[in-house]
């Protein structure tokens, strides 16, 4: 993304007086769901993004990331970075984009989705669950937790603050390494392989992931 795309969606953002640096109070608890958000009501669903360049935000995207950060306020301590993972993006294009919200920089990566939002091994996101056993990613804000050494490798959780992901933790939705989230997969396949609904990023990319987030901050899931 440009420095410009990012500056206009500040300025635009701070017009409303939102402010990225303010103590905002956290709004009131949601219920969280449990169903596969694929089955709403055809009437209900949002229609699929276009297809984004690679190593751009789009700036709708970026909007609602940004709308996501001050809906959550206090809920996020550092609110100076954030991750936005483009899932209208195929898995061979580098959607996982850290912004740095002060200098308006960013820089995009690989990730790979769950299979259970695509079981066709499309590359695509398909569609999204918040269900235990779906294997599917979620949409939605999460926060950054703690790390750990698991079956993974070094990773980092993640607390979901939406209806929509808020069973992430219970579901060890987490950011970690893997060899399926490397480059080379998709000079050989296409497309990368499918994690069980975890943000799944290149080991080679994983140290600067971990040093541009770390904890307390927010990563945006969406496809709109």
């Amino acid at each position: 993304m440009h420095d410009h795309d990012v500056a206009r969606a500040r300025r635009a953002f701070l017009k409303t007086g939102l402010t990225l640096a303010g103590a905002i109070a956290v709004p009131g608890a949601v219920a969280c769901a449990t169903r596969d958000m694929s089955q709403i009501e055809p009437t209900a669903r949002i229609a699929p993004a276009p297809l984004v360049s690679a190593r751009v935000v789009r700036p709708e995207l970026l909007r609602n990331a940004l709308a996501a950060l001050n809906h959550h306020g206090a809920r996020i301590a550092q609110r100076d970075r954030i991750a936005i993972a483009d899932f209208a993006a195929g898995s061979d294009q580098p959607r996982f984009h850290l912004v740095d919200l002060i200098s308006g920089r960013s820089q995009s990566l690989l990730v790979a989705h769950g299979s259970g939002s695509d079981p066709a091994h499309t590359g695509y996101v398909e569609r999204f669950s918040n269900d235990f056993d779906s294997n599917a990613s979620s949409e939605g804000a999460f926060v950054t937790a703690d790390y750990y050494v698991g079956k993974h490798g070094r990773s980092q959780r993640l607390i979901g603050l939406d209806p929509t992901n808020c069973n992430a933790m219970g579901r060890a939705i987490v950011v970690h390494s893997a060899w399926y989230a490397n480059p080379d997969m998709i000079r050989t396949h296409g497309v990368l392989g499918r994690s069980q609904g975890c943000f799944a990023v290149g080991e080679d990319d994983l140290d600067r992931v971990f040093a541009n987030l770390g904890s307390g901050r927010m990563i945006y899931s969406a496809k709109v």
